[in-house]
């Protein structure tokens, strides 16, 4: 390459430079901003669905306290005082009317029956609609509808498994009542107080007095 074809070269490619480095002085603010906002929006979406996560659970668990209450009027008080909103309140609105009586186990079941719920708010209304309903529903109909309930690692276990102990004695069926009574006793998910109801239940079956 002649001397001259070089030096086009070098000036052809300084000017290339220069262009280049003059449209990121006037516009790489933009690419900036641009990555910036990338990144911020992913990070802003991750904490928002931490958040709305920790906030479901939170409320699962007060829920849960709640129905654990020992009387109707402070299971009431428990669950107006929960924080819930949008449809976590319309769920928190039916536990409550199933409080006073029967009225909310139509919306109870079509809640239930709701494949479009989140399945923690669908078991919650089967719980729910199960414990209202009590012997009006018959011991198999309870037990079906509360053996997904039941499973492990499902948030109402402990007292889907309670429920389940009173339907087979209502079955008549007593020792498989004490099977679902020794599996809540030994859930870790248990509260202290489900678990001496338990081991009530477990001594007035015959199943002895070391439970729990």
């Amino acid at each position: 390459m002649s001397n001259p074809d070089s030096f086009i070269e070098e000036v052809t490619e300084e000017v290339r430079r220069d262009r280049l480095f003059r449209w990121m002085r006037r516009y790489g603010w933009i690419a900036v901003l641009a990555v910036l906002l990338l990144v911020g929006g992913a990070s802003w979406r991750e904490w928002r669905a931490a958040q709305d996560r920790a906030a479901a659970e939170a409320l699962g668990d007060g829920i849960l306290t709640a129905l654990e209450a020992p009387d109707p009027a402070a299971r009431v008080a428990a669950l107006e005082a929960l924080p819930a909103t949008g449809e976590a309140r319309g769920l928190v609105k039916l536990l409550i009317a199933g409080e006073t009586g029967a009225e909310a186990a139509p919306a109870l079941r079509a809640m239930a029956d709701d494949p479009s719920l989140p399945l923690h708010y669908t078991h919650l209304a089967a719980l729910k609609l199960v414990m209202i309903e009590g012997r009006a529903a018959s011991p198999a109909e309870r037990l079906q509808t509360l053996a997904p309930l039941a499973e492990p690692g499902r948030p109402f276990r402990p007292l889907a498994l309670e429920q389940m102990a009173l339907a087979e004695i209502d079955a008549d069926n007593p020792a498989a009542a004490l099977g679902h009574l020794r599996a809540l006793v030994e859930d870790s998910g248990a509260s202290a107080g489900l678990r001496q109801r338990a081991s009530q239940l477990i001594v007035a079956l015959g199943g002895g007095s070391d439970e729990g």
